[in-house]
Formats: C-alpha cells, sequence, structure tokens
C-alpha cells in the first residue's frame, strides 16, 4: 500500500486488501521490531564481508567471520539472507578427466593412499601442475602443499611446464621447512614428476616419492580441491593481462590470502597459518 500511494485512495487500498485504515496509519508510524532492526545489521555486514574478501566466502565462511567479530548467526541464517539478498559466492564446475599415456619410467608406488589427516608437520607433502590462461598463451603453476596445515610452501611459476618448474616448486618447499628423513612428497605420474632430476632432487633430500594410481585424480584431492578453489576464486574472476600481473595476482592470493587469511573448512575454518601457530 505504501509503494502505491499517490497512486490509489488509501481508503479503496483498505478496502480491497481488507485492513482498516487506523490500522494502516499505525502501521506507518510503528517503530521497527528488534528482528528487522538485527536483520538489516546483519544484512549490512553480510555484504561488507562477502566485498572484502571479493566474493570468495560464502556462508559458512562469512558466518565464521561474522561470530569472530562479535555477531551471533548461524550458518542456516546467513545462508537465508545471502539467498534473499541474491548474493552467491564463485563456485566451479565438475572436472572430466581423460584417460593417459601409460607411462612405466619412474613411477613410484601410491605411499599416500589417500591419508590426507596428518598429525604433524613436514611428514606428508603432495604437489601438482595447473594451467593458466592468460591473453594468448598457457602460464603453469606448481605448488607443493603440507597436508598438516593445508599451506603452500612452495610453488613455481612459469611460462613452460618442464621438470625444471616442479623442482623450483619442491626447492622452495624444501628451503622453507626442515624435511626430516622419510618425508613423503606425493604427485601424480607427470613426465615432470618422473623425471631424473626431480627424482636425484628427492632422493638428495631423503625424500619419499609418492604418486596417483593412474587415472585417478582422487589419490591427489587435497591439491585438487586447492587448485578448484583457485581458479573460482581468483584466475576465473577476472583475466589476466600479461604475464606480470598473473604472477603477482597468484603471488597475494597463495602468500596473502590463501596461507594467512582463508579459512580453511578441513581445519576448523582457521586459515592454515593460524592453524600452524595453535598446534605448536
Amino acid at each position: 500500500m505504501q509503494e502505491h500511494v499517490g497512486l490509489f485512495p488509501v481508503s479503496l487500498m483498505c478496502r480491497c486488501l481488507e485492513v482498516s485504515r487506523s490500522g494502516y496509519y499505525r502501521w506507518l508510524v510503528r517503530l521497527a521490531s528488534l528482528r528487522a532492526v538485527r536483520k538489516l545489521r546483519v544484512t549490512e555486514k553480510v555484504r561488507d564481508t562477502f566485498a572484502e574478501f571479493k566474493g570468495r566466502y560464502g556462508a559458512p565462511r562469512i558466518a565464521r567471520e561474522l561470530q569472530e567479530g562479535g555477531e551471533p548467526c548461524s550458518r542456516n541464517y546467513i545462508a537465508a539472507l545471502m539467498r534473499q539478498e541474491h548474493i552467491k559466492a564463485r563456485n566451479g564446475k565438475g572436472f572430466r578427466y581423460s584417460k593417459p599415456v601409460e607411462a612405466n619410467i619412474h613411477v613410484a608406488a601410491n605411499l599416500l593412499k589417500r591419508c590426507f589427516d596428518v598429525d604433524r608437520p613436514n611428514c606428508r607433502w603432495t604437489s601438482d601442475i595447473t594451467y593458466i590462461w592468460v591473453r594468448d598463451r598457457w602460464l603453469y603453476l606448481a605448488v607443493v602443499m603440507d597436508l598438516y596445515s593445508r599451506r603452500i610452501i612452495g610453488w613455481a611459476f612459469d611460462s613452460q611446464m618442464t621438470d625444471e618448474l616442479t623442482r623450483r616448486a619442491l626447492k622452495m618447499a624444501l628451503s622453507q621447512r626442515q624435511a626430516k628423513p622419510g618425508l613423503i612428497v606425493h604427485s601424480d605420474r607427470g613426465v615432470q614428476y618422473r623425471s631424473q632430476r626431480y627424482q636425484d632432487l628427492l632422493s638428495e633430500n631423503h625424500c619419499k616419492p609418492s604418486m596417483s594410481r593412474q587415472a585417478n585424480c582422487w589419490d591427489n584431492a587435497a591439491m585438487e580441491s586447492f587448485f578448484s578453489r583457485l581458479k573460482v576464486e581468483l584466475v576465473y574472476a577476472a583475466p589476466f593481462l600479461n604475464e606480470e600481473e598473473a604472477k603477482s595476482e597468484v603471488f597475494e592470493y597463495i602468500e596473502v590470502f590463501y596461507n594467512r587469511t582463508r579459512r580453511h573448512s578441513a581445519l576448523g575454518y582457521v586459515s592454515p597459518a593460524e592453524y600452524e601457530r595453535k598446534c605448536a
């Protein structure tokens, strides 16, 4: 009725909607309920948090942010508000994996065996390579993750997908962590991981190589999950103009956002850095 005042007489609208005019005028001057006030306040905080994290957070993580900021709320309440406001976090698509060519040279056994839950650091690492399209060509990102905290401890970015790329990522991880003999370093069966130079680097540092079974992406599910979020939350959000911009954005995502800020569901919704600090 309030929206149509001026177009139709109030008395006519009251008769059609079967409400009293006195009730309508009382409603105009009535103060908003505590529930409505809270809804407006929380909705504004949801919008601000969603914008702060560049559309990467959905209801579970936004609810955690608000809870730690002193605003009591549930995941379902935040999800309902986001639906009403048409706020939706970025999400990915399912991937279809083609069967790779059989590779037998330097293939290691699957020592990891999908044991992604680790009770101490530098016990099991996992690694992989992904493709990133930049303007008119592909760039390649190799990453090493410590499964204990899901922290990215080594990575390398290049225009060529060679064993030098995987070696640089592994060297960075080894320089940041004190790896003990027997450390399992898992990967797929890519030629970069089966190369003699990469295998020699593992051997020199007393690491045990582990590889996924043929055509089985689930054997490296933790790394596949990281790449999925990287693509959805960064790569697909806006095209990179050049290689320098891509490297800068990937650095910011990994070192600033993912490792130190992003709430990880497998860690109880704390960041990898915070998880390591609490468990130190």
